[in-house]
């Protein structure tokens, strides 16, 4: 009975939050906000892009030019918006709380249940009910044409796909030619403490900065065999990887994420205010102060306590399922050097860096900072990796570590390693799809300009929050930028200082929600470099997650404070380290140090 009881507790202890969350959402139903000359910037709005015409407006089958056209009659009007572009959404739960329903379902399942594939799905289910109003035949054209089929045909998806796959591949090679083995007996003999390798880790996701994706999956791979001979679990690795990877990206001038909010500012100011911004990114700057001192002190709390001891008392990296398994090959522990490993990686990150510039016209006379501003990381990492992958067979091939037919059987290796990453990818991507179509970034936008309206100094945290929201309901951090940044910029003259600390806002509160979700891609990237169960990586890193966006949203009300009585905000940033380490240091006092 007692058993019993406790099942329950914890299972409400589940469920609650995120029904305190919908609670919440629904209530926020009636929001307003300002109007604007698209339809589609109107309070509630009801109106989308024409699916035929995109806004243009014309007849896209004879643009006019054949006058016994069937569709418009020679008159170069759409037939089906009439001309002005923008046609009724026909779903009623359109711009309305019920837009934000499937992520919260598919994020509580995944919680509950530990199984993250049926919950994506279900999430995309039920966008498909609400966007054909629970007709049958629309939900299922929705579910997979617009949602599932639409996701892995994009371009920009594809090429984030094909990237996966050809690291798979490259990974695989590196442990056939006994490079990764050879890496961990070179880190065995010259890293002799946990502290030290996760250490080395951090700096190892510091150092590769230029995007998350990348960042991900290369550090995955370096340190893994060296994580695994120190008994670190892959929980916890993954956490590192994934706390190195945004909040790392956001802060880098030089990177993807710098282009992205770069390309959603207004008039041209994204890169000035990406740079103005940096020392007010809270949760990005406490992250990596927390993890730091999580290593330096040797704590760890929540879920993550229980991994880390089993890895370092049973020797069980995994505490449960693996789904990574089938993908560990039987290598010869003794053959290899560390160049096999060291230097098919140094290619990758070279090619890609030359691939990313590549394709903001650096080669074209574009300038270093403008290539990277306006590069395009799908085709950059693309690219790259391919060409990387073409080194890696050559160098094989000369060393002689394995055989051609061996080499060519770690492509299909490598694909099958990635498979649970693409898997959720593309349901993360579909879902991401269906509260697009639902108009979610309209509702919350309808209330971010309303809290705008008063209570100024509030106004920071308040983005924060809703910044953590959005994200971590759509799994999409790029996507947060894109609503808020502008909303702030209409809100404030940039040359007030709170503008600044709203933008840093938007940012810091997208990283947040987008570290915490389980259908973030990153997340996801983070699960696949450390090859640790999904569930398992977002269950763990969730306490520590929580923790950092609790003293950020408190350091982001100091910092409003701060400016609205004419102090530097910047000030509060030595108070929210100040509280971190505080509470770090009372964590460590309550269920002491691991290892």
């Amino acid at each position: 009975m007692q058993e019993d009881k406790n099942v329950m507790r914890k299972t409400l202890s589940r469920i609650l939050p995120f029904a305190a969350m919908l609670l919440v959402l629904l209530v926020l139903l009636s929001a307003t906000a300002f109007a604007a000359g698209d339809p589609t910037e109107e309070p509630g709005t009801k109106m989308i892009e024409c699916p035929d015409c995109g806004t243009l407006g014309i007849c896209t089958q004879c643009y006019g030019l054949d006058p016994a056209c069937e569709a418009c009659g020679g008159t170069n009007v759409c037939a089906t918006c009439g001309g002005t572009g923008y046609v009724t959404s026909p779903s009623r739960f359109f711009n309305t709380a019920w837009s934000l329903l499937p992520p919260v379902i598919a994020i509580a399942l995944a919680l509950i249940t530990k199984e993250v594939y049926s919950s994506l799905f279900i999430g995309i289910v039920v966008g498909g009910l609400l966007y054909s109003n629970f007709q049958f035949e629309t939900t299922v054209l929705h579910v997979f044409n617009d949602g599932i089929v639409a996701s892995v045909t994009d371009s920009y998806n594809m090429g984030i796909l094909i990237f996966l796959v050809i690291l798979g591949a490259m990974v695989c090679l590196m442990n056939k030619a006994g490079g990764s083995a050879a890496f961990g007996r070179w880190a065995k003999a010259h890293i002799k403490s946990r502290v030290g390798v996760q250490l080395m880790s951090i700096l190892l996701g510091v150092l590769i900065f230029i995007d998350d994706y990348f960042n991900c999956l290369t550090v995955g791979s370096v340190m893994r065999p060296i994580t695994d001979k120190q008994n670190i679990s892959r929980a916890k690795l993954a956490y590192i990887i994934d706390a190195t990877a945004a909040p790392v990206c956001i802060i880098a001038p030089v990177s993807s994420w710098a282009a992205a909010v770069s390309a959603f500012a207004e008039d041209g100011q994204g890169f000035s205010l990406f740079l103005r911004a940096i020392p007010y990114n809270y949760y990005a700057l406490l992250t990596i102060v927390m993890m730091v001192a999580l290593v330096l002190l040797r704590v760890d709390y929540g879920p993550m306590a229980k991994f880390e001891r089993n890895a370092v008392e049973k020797g069980d990296l995994f505490s449960g399922s693996n789904p990574y398994a089938d993908s560990d090959d039987d290598v010869n522990e003794t053959k290899g050097s560390v160049m096999d490993l060291v230097l098919p990686v140094l290619v990758l990150v070279v090619f890609c860096v030359i691939g990313m510039i590549y394709s903001g016209g650096f080669f074209s006379g574009v300038g270093l900072v403008e290539a990277f501003s306006a590069s395009d990381a799908s085709v950059g990492l693309m690219l790259g990796s391919a060409f990387a992958l073409i080194v890696a067979f050559v160098y094989y091939m000369v060393r002689r570590s394995m055989t051609f037919k061996e080499m060519m059987g770690c492509i299909p290796e490598g694909f099958k390693a990635m498979v649970p990453a693409i898997m959720i990818l593309t349901f993360a991507w579909s879902l991401k799809g269906m509260t697009d179509s639902l108009g979610a970034k309209y509702f919350v936008r309808d209330f971010v300009s309303q809290s705008a309206a008063g209570l100024q100094m509030l106004l920071p945290v308040i983005v924060f929050v809703v910044g953590c929201l959005l994200a971590f309901s759509t799994g999409t951090s790029w996507g947060t930028f894109g609503i808020l940044i502008p909303i702030v910029q209409g809100v404030f003259s940039m040359d007030n200082p709170m503008a600044i600390i709203c933008i840093s806002a938007c940012m810091a509160g997208a990283v947040c929600g987008d570290h915490c979700s389980p259908i973030s891609d990153t997340t996801i990237m983070a699960s696949a470099g450390a090859q640790c169960d999904h569930v398992n990586h977002v269950s763990t890193q969730l306490p520590y997650a929580i923790t950092c966006a609790v003293i950020s949203g408190l350091t982001y009300l100091v910092a409003g404070l701060l400016t609205h009585f004419g102090a530097p905000g910047v000030l509060a940033l030595p108070v929210g380290i100040v509280m971190m380490l505080g509470t770090l240091l009372f964590i460590r006092r309550r269920v002491g140090t691991i290892g």
